[in-house]
């Protein structure tokens, strides 16, 4: 069972691995954690290929099984720590981001573009060309997913969904979803969430 895949969208799904719901907010407690995220949205964990390590300054030729693109021989568990630490901060400025109201939302989405390494690619989609921001090679999870996140958002704005992106007004929940109601006023991230919520007003109506 997918246990991070809500969404689909890997810039909300991410950000919402931070629940200050729960009693335990951090859902990414682990780089056991941090890999099931990847896996459930088929990205790998560590830095993409790109040259040969054997073309690397001081490099070796190959790599021992089970080892990680980027991992020094025996520096695993450091590697997999350094990884979640920037995907976790990664994480903090995308959330800034969603939580601005939408008004200023694209000014910060521009900001949070600019410290990206990315490059632009022409894409086929239904035989017409479509520019896609990649992620270069080498780029390590934080920065893979930091790029997808964007290209998803931007996805998003196209589709005309920008103003129906929203937080969840249940206090303390402030996990990020896309309002695809008809009426375009859903509040609420969820069905726990709205039931809590209404459940919260009838007790202090009642109270009065």
């Amino acid at each position: 069972m997918r246990q991070y895949v809500d969404t689909g969208l890997v810039a909300l799904d991410l950000a919402n691995t931070w629940d200050e719901y729960l009693d335990e907010p951090e859902r990414l407690p682990d780089p056991a954690a941090l890999r099931r995220f990847c896996e459930e949205f088929g990205e790998p964990l560590g830095r993409t290929p790109g040259r040969r390590v054997d073309e690397e300054p001081g490099g070796r030729a190959g790599k021992e099984p089970g080892e990680l693109a980027g991992e020094e021989p025996g520096g695993q568990a450091d590697f997999l720590e350094s990884e979640l630490a920037a995907v976790r901060e990664m994480r903090g400025r995308l959330r800034a981001v969603l939580a601005c109201e939408t008004p200023e939302r694209t000014g910060a989405l521009a900001r949070f573009t600019e410290r990206l390494s990315a490059r632009v690619e022409v894409e086929d989609v239904d035989g017409a060309p479509v520019l896609r921001l990649v992620a270069p090679d080498g780029a390590g999870t934080a920065d893979r997913l930091a790029v997808r996140a964007v290209r998803e958002l931007l996805d998003v704005a196209a589709a005309g969904d920008w103003v129906r992106l929203r937080l969840c007004a249940a206090a303390p929940c402030r996990d990020a979803f896309i309002d695809r109601s008809r009426p375009g006023r859903r509040q609420f991230c969820s069905t726990r969430c709205a039931n809590r919520a209404h459940a919260a007003a009838s007790r202090a109506r009642h109270r009065t």
